[in-house]
């Protein structure tokens, strides 16, 4: 199955839905199983900086256990799959205004997003984690009060190290935040630890995380529009025969390395 690369503009009015608290939902007319069916394609979004979760390879094609996840489950329901990248932090607004039906990017559950949006899964757990230089004087979560963090724009972890008072830089993605950990202009990163540590490790960096952040494991879902029943049925129904027919496994290992469900 050929995965096709979109590059999507964020707009202003799915840029103003994000930065409102995403107050707005669209509302369905009609469920949109049909509506996909009759197309014959899912338009599925990410990032496109996040790897190996998802990211652009050296033959510009998006690529990583996402996609992979995305793709099969199309494919368990007769459907293409069309991949599109945008800015993360318009990325349910994006979703809300149609350009995409869903998102399949590594995207934490959480009571705010499920107020606008539903979610298939979750199709893997973790949790945040911060990471520092190996030879930082940053030891303890508690000395991040004087430290300048870095975070992905849009991201729940923003949003936790702004409630926490922090002092924040935002960027587009995880290899902008390693980037700039590497570079010493942030002391720190916060991101998810699965992601951040294989990528640390493939780009090799000497990055630790700190060890006493005190943090709960998270579910990660695919958002779709509400008021879709059976397209939300069925995504979850492929997902789940995925799960239990060693097709997740082989996904799993190929991107991750080990099972993180």
């Amino acid at each position: 199955m050929t995965l096709r690369r979109t590059v999507l503009k964020t707009t202003l009015a799915a840029g103003a839905l994000a930065l409102s608290g995403f107050t707005f939902v669209a509302p369905a007319a009609a469920d949109e199983l049909d509506t996909l069916k009759e197309k014959g394609v899912m338009r599925i979004a990410m990032s496109g900086a996040y790897p190996p979760f998802n990211f652009v390879n050296d033959q510009n094609e998006v690529v990583g256990f996402d996609p992979a996840i995305g793709a099969e489950i199309a494919k368990r329901m007769g459907l293409e799959v069309e991949i599109i990248t945008t800015a993360w932090d318009g990325i349910i607004g994006g979703l809300l205004t149609n350009k995409y039906d869903a998102i399949v990017g590594s995207m934490s559950i959480t009571a705010e997003r499920e107020e606008v949006v539903d979610f298939v899964g979750p199709y893997y757990r973790s949790r945040r984690a911060v990471f520092v230089k190996e030879d930082s004087d940053l030891k303890s979560a508690a000395q991040l009060d004087d430290a300048k963090l870095g975070v992905t724009l849009g991201e729940t972890h923003e949003q936790w190290a702004r409630e926490k008072g922090y002092t924040v830089r935002t960027y587009k993605g995880l290899p902008e935040l390693l980037m700039e950990l590497e570079n010493g202009r942030v002391d720190a990163i916060a991101n998810d630890y699965i992601a951040a540590y294989l990528a640390t490790k493939a780009k090799g960096y000497n990055f630790v995380p700190l060890e006493d952040l005190e943090v709960e494991p998270s579910g990660h879902g695919i958002a779709i529009r509400k008021g879709n029943p059976e397209l939300k049925a069925a995504m979850q129904a492929a997902l789940e025969e995925i799960m239990a027919d060693g097709t997740y496994d082989k996904i799993s290992d190929k991107w991750i390395g080990f099972d993180i469900r």
